[in-house]
């Protein structure tokens, strides 16, 4: 069966860099392509079949982690691979706590890029270094339902219980179950605390 593979990225070159490097390593590889979050998000959502993705870390609708926690989140078990201009010793190991396989450098040569894709596509992950702490708060962001991490998104945001229903279709109620849910998976009492610990795993939306 064809391969899919999304490619998300604000900047058209540098989407056709990675569709070349696809194209290398994957030559039967139907490629989609997003310039934002929600058209990444609509992609995983209905496509029936996808194999990886392609993510930048900061386009529009996203900026931080946010993309990769939703993404990962949306398709748990399709791997998520970093092309990102963030320094790669921070960025990296923070990446893979939110679910991404791999981190690769947005300097990095075509080569390196389609090594990357190829490990990606064969299920292999980076080894995080021996001595690399645990990021327990990332891994309870990790944790969190699709629909649980966009009301914490929109709380981020600033928004009130009744707008973030609103924007997600959803009941007031709906949205306050959901929060106890947060706060009892991210171990906070409130929504400061849980705004808090978000922000400072630099989970939230670009302003």
């Amino acid at each position: 069966m064809t391969r899919t593979i999304l490619i998300a990225d604000d900047h058209p070159l540098f989407r056709q860099a990675l569709k070349l490097a696809v194209s290398r390593a994957a030559p039967d590889a139907v490629v989609i392509e997003a310039g934002q979050l929600c058209e990444a998000a609509d992609a995983v959502r209905g496509a029936e079949r996808l194999d990886l993705i392609l993510l930048d870390l900061r386009m529009p609708g996203s900026e931080g982690f946010a993309g990769v926690a939703l993404l990962h989140a949306e398709r748990p078990g399709t791997p998520i691979l970093v092309i990102s201009s963030a320094d790669e010793a921070e960025a990296a190991p923070r990446a893979r706590a939110y679910g991404a396989v791999g981190f690769v450098s947005k300097t990095a040569d075509l080569a390196a890029l389609e090594k990357a894709v190829a490990r990606a596509l064969a299920g292999e992950r980076d080894a995080p270094p021996e001595d690399a702490p645990v990021d327990d708060m990332a891994t309870r962001v990790a944790s969190l339902t699709p629909t649980e991490l966009k009301v914490l998104l929109g709380v981020l945001a600033g928004r009130l219980n009744k707008q973030v229903a609103f924007d997600l279709g959803i009941s007031e109620g709906t949205v306050k179950g959901h929060m106890t849910a947060i706060l009892r998976k991210l171990g906070v009492q409130n929504r400061t605390q849980a705004v808090l610990a978000a922000r400072a795993m630099d989970i939230h939306f670009a302003d």
